[in-house]
Order: structure tokens, then sequence, then C-alpha cells
């Protein structure tokens, strides 16, 4: 309850999230049918970088201010859809902007102020529905959905010493429910022996088709600071993996330092 995202938005691990969920947006909308969209941390939607929270870090410097510079052709939709002001978008905007008529919105926040502010950006909007819940509950409550096809971001503060269990945990209950659903769960990389047993817990609960994409700023070999990022991703659309390289190696490119890395790794198989 203590996390604030406005201190960290526009940051690295903004940026490999933030691009890659267009990715997988671009992938789902391609099919016709309509899209259900739930966000599970969804924050206040959008941050202003020029505010004093922003400030304080100086994060998005090294993120979305460092992509402003020289933007690569393979970020080019990522960045004309976060544009060049002072206001970052986080990923309810970003979905909200790539959202066809047929298709539905549902943000969850649990931060009361955070909900708050997510109501007041979306009123009146008739395609997203703000809940102020857990967002973990909602991705038993809500799924599965009318639509049929789901795109689940789960995107915790990793706060919580069992973050990456009770992530392992709820997103395999979730699949249980909607075994046809995408879902999309980041996770930080400050070291490798976290991401290693979450990959082993999760290879027990018998969930199929996932696959990691991760981008490393550098070695993973300080726990003190954060090293890289990934984009856990269960039932990959058709085409994204094959979108998903060059946007991957322009991150690493532009972001990262000599020794970082960018990869996308099978972790169970169809």
């Amino acid at each position: 309850m203590n996390y604030r995202h406005a201190y960290h938005a526009g940051n690295a691990a903004d940026c490999v999230k933030h691009a890659l969920l267009v990715v997988l947006l671009r992938a789902m909308i391609a099919k016709p049918k309509p899209l259900f969209v739930l966000d599970t941390h969804a924050g206040i939607g959008a941050y202003d970088l020029a505010g004093i929270e922003a400030a304080k870090t100086g994060e998005w410097r090294s993120g979305i201010g460092r992509l402003r510079q020289m933007p690569p052709p393979a970020l080019a939709d990522f960045h004309d859809l976060v544009g060049d002001t002072d206001v970052y978008p986080g990923s309810p905007v970003l979905a909200r902007a790539l959202l066809r008529p047929r298709d539905r919105l549902a943000l969850c926040e649990w931060h009361p102020d955070d909900a708050a502010a997510l109501k007041r950006r979306f009123r009146g909007d008739p395609q997203v529905q703000v809940h102020w819940r857990d967002g973990y509950e909602a991705m038993i409550a809500l799924l599965p959905p009318p639509e049929r096809r789901a795109l689940v971001l789960i995107d915790p503060p990793f706060e919580k010493a069992d973050e990456f269990a009770t992530l392992a945990h709820t997103l395999a209950a979730a699949w249980q429910r909607f075994p046809v659903g995408v879902f999309a769960a980041w996770y930080p990389v400050k070291h490798r022996a976290p991401v290693r047993d979450f990959f082993a817990d999760l290879a027990t609960r018998r969930m199929t088709d996932i696959i990691a994409c991760e981008v490393l700023l550098r070695e993973p070999l300080d726990p003190a600071r954060l090293n890289g990022c990934g984009l856990l991703i269960v039932n990959p659309p058709y085409g994204f993996e094959a979108a998903a390289v060059p946007v991957l190696a322009a991150l690493r490119e532009t972001l990262g330092e000599a020794d970082g890395a960018a990869t996308i790794t099978r972790l169970a198989d169809e």
C-alpha cells in the first residue's frame, strides 16, 4: 500500500513492459472478435514527468527520456503512442488508446487514492470499468469474460518478499479458470535466484505455452539494484514472438549497458 508508481514512471522497466504490451495488443486486435483487457495493478493511468515524484528520482531520464532522444525504428509504434509531452501514459492509457469500439477494459487498483484518481480519469467512458479492489482477487472474479478473449496484464509492485509465490499461485488459478486467456506478468530482475525459483514454481503447476521476454540492463550481479525485468506471457498470440524480437533488441541497445542482454525463453510448450 506504500508503493506509488509516480516515482518510477517512464523508467527503463516501464519502457520494456509497455513496449511489449503494445506488441501484445497489436497482435490481439488483429483478430476481429471483441477483446477484454484486465489490468490488475493499474495505478493512476498516466504520470507527470515534471512532477515532484518523478523529479525526486529522475528514473525516467534513463528510460523514456533516453528513448526520446533518438527513437529506434522498432520502437516507433510505442514512441508514437507515448508521445513527447511531460505526461507519461501508463498501461491503462496505452491500452485504452488501442481499444476498438467493441472491446472492453477493466482496471483494478487497491491504493484508495490511486483508485480514485483512476476513476476520475475514465469517468464517463463506457468501455472502461475501474475497480477499487485487489488485482489478484479480480483475476479470479472477472474471468472468464463474456468476450471469451482476454489479455490480463499483471504488474505487481513487488514490495512483499513472497510476491513471486503469490504471482505464481494466482496466475495458475486464473489460468485454470480461463486456460485460453493471454496472461502477461511483469517481474523484476535484481539477481537470478528469485527468477529461477519463480520459473521452477510455475513448472510444477502444469501450465502450457509460456515464454519469458527479458531485457537485462546489465549483468544481474548486484541484488540491491534493478538490473532488468521480464514479461512472462502465457498463451502468446500468433505473431507476437516474431514482432517482439526487434523490440527487445532495440530496448537493450538503447537502455542497456555493454553487458546487457535481450532474450525470449520458452518455459513451457504448447
